[in-house]
C-alpha cells in the first residue's frame, strides 16, 4: 500500500519512469529530441500552471495535501507541478515511438475534422458559459485544433493527421484513466484531487470528469504541435540532416 503522503508523487513517478528509461535506448533514443520537446514542456506548462493556480483559487478543482508532500508553489502541490511535466512526457514519447513505428502503415487522412472539430467545441464552449471547467476545456481543444489546421497548411510536408492523433489519444486514455482514476478515487479509498461539480457536467467515467478528456487532449495537443512545429522548423533549415522521425 502507498503511504499516503506519497500517493500523488506515486502517481508521477510511475507515469515518467518507462518512458524515461526507454529514451535512453539505442531503438527509441528519444533523448536526442529533448531539444525540442523541453522548449515547448516549459512554455505550455506555464500557462497550464496559471490555468490551474486560477481554478484552484475560485474553487473549480482543490487538492487533499494529507496525500501529498505538503509542499505547495503558487498555492499548488509541487506533485501538481509535476503532473505537468511528467504526464506530457510520457505522451509525447509515446506519440514519437507511434510516428515512427506505427503511423507510417496507416494513411487514412481525415485532416478536414481539425477544422470541423474546432467548430464543435467552439460550440460547446459556448453552450455552457456557467460551467468554469466544461467552457474552459472545450475553448481550449478548439483553439488548438485552429492551430493545428494552420500548422497543416504551412506545413504541408510534415502534416499532424487527425487520424492518427485519434488512434493514438485514444489507446493513451487507458493509461490516462489508471492514473487519473488513482487521484481521483477509484481505485483508493483516498481523493486527492476534487472536483466542484457545480462548474462542470457532473458526469464521471469511474471517478474522472467527463472534461478531463479534453482537458488532457488540449494539453497533450499542444504539446504535440509545439513538437512538430520545432522538427519542421528545423527539417527546413537542415534539408541535407536527417532530423526527421
Amino acid at each position: 500500500m502507498i503511504p499516503e503522503k506519497f500517493t500523488y508523487l506515486f502517481v508521477d513517478f510511475f507515469t515518467l519512469l518507462f518512458p524515461l528509461i526507454f529514451s535512453f535506448t539505442r531503438k527509441f533514443d528519444f533523448k536526442n529530441y529533448w531539444k525540442f520537446y523541453f522548449p515547448v514542456n516549459i512554455t505550455i506548462a506555464f500557462l497550464y500552471i496559471l490555468w490551474d493556480t486560477l481554478y484552484t483559487s475560485w474553487g473549480v478543482w482543490g487538492f487533499d495535501l494529507k496525500y501529498t508532500l505538503g509542499i505547495t508553489i503558487f498555492n499548488l502541490p509541487i506533485e501538481e507541478i509535476l503532473f505537468f511535466v511528467c504526464i506530457p512526457y510520457a505522451c509525447i514519447f509515446t506519440y514519437y515511438c507511434f510516428r515512427k513505428y506505427i503511423f507510417p502503415r496507416i494513411t487514412l487522412s481525415l485532416n478536414v475534422f481539425w477544422k470541423i472539430g474546432a467548430f464543435l467545441f467552439f460550440l460547446l464552449g459556448c453552450a455552457y458559459p456557467s460551467l468554469l471547467y466544461t467552457m474552459a476545456a472545450f475553448f481550449s481543444c478548439a483553439i488548438v485544433f485552429l492551430l493545428i489546421d494552420w500548422f497543416n497548411m504551412v506545413n504541408p510536408n510534415r502534416t499532424i493527421s487527425f487520424t492518427h492523433f485519434l488512434l493514438f489519444y485514444i489507446l493513451i486514455l487507458i493509461p490516462f484513466y489508471i492514473f487519473n482514476g488513482i487521484l481521483t478515487g477509484s481505485f483508493l479509498n483516498r481523493v486527492v484531487v476534487f472536483y466542484n461539480d457545480s462548474e462542470n457536467l457532473g458526469i464521471r467515467i469511474l471517478t474522472v470528469p467527463f472534461e478531463d478528456i479534453f482537458y488532457g487532449m488540449g494539453l497533450i495537443l499542444a504539446h504535440i504541435l509545439g513538437f512538430e512545429y520545432y522538427m519542421a522548423q528545423t527539417s527546413y533549415k537542415h534539408r541535407d540532416r536527417n532530423v526527421n522521425l
